[in-house]
């Protein structure tokens, strides 16, 4: 079952249990969903699917991290539950070591020899793990190995 197939299903069965929370994210996801249907004339793929879930994560946190520092806790509490239900639908993340080892094999695999082709590095690294990876934590391990 494709992902954008499994996402209709699990909305339907939220909205039949009355799950609030998740029948929201998933309306907004399926929304973003059919609009990059309507961009791309047909059907998206699983990959274009995940590409929308890590924005709307993305979104999610920076929307916590903007509501937590303004002491508005009512707010990022929604924002966390609502992120927590869009975590499902991602891969799961690479470890600090699993990173480590794909950054270094994005390195070898590049010839990166210094700081100046870090855009490369970071590209390998985040096309070979979509969805995987966050990129704060790349960039950081990425300079490390490069400096």
């Amino acid at each position: 079952m494709s992902l954008s197939k499994q996402i209709d299903t699990d909305y339907i069965a939220a909205y039949k249990a009355r799950a609030t929370v998740k029948v929201a994210v998933l309306r907004h996801l399926k929304t973003a969903i059919k609009n990059r249907m309507i961009e791309e004339k047909g059907e998206v793929s699983d990959e274009t699917v995940l590409d929308l879930i890590a924005k709307q994560v993305k979104q999610r946190k920076e929307s916590f991290t903007q509501f937590t520092s303004a002491g508005r806790n009512d707010l990022a509490e929604i924002e966390a539950l609502e992120l927590t239900e869009l975590e499902q639908y991602l891969p799961r993340p690479l470890s600090d070591d699993e990173l480590d080892a794909a950054v270094i094999k994005a390195i070898e695999n590049t010839g990166a020899s210094g700081i100046q082709d870090m855009g490369k590095v970071m590209q390998a690294v985040l096309n070979a793990h979509k969805g995987q990876v966050d990129g704060k934590k790349a960039s950081t391990l990425v300079k490390s190995r490069l400096s």
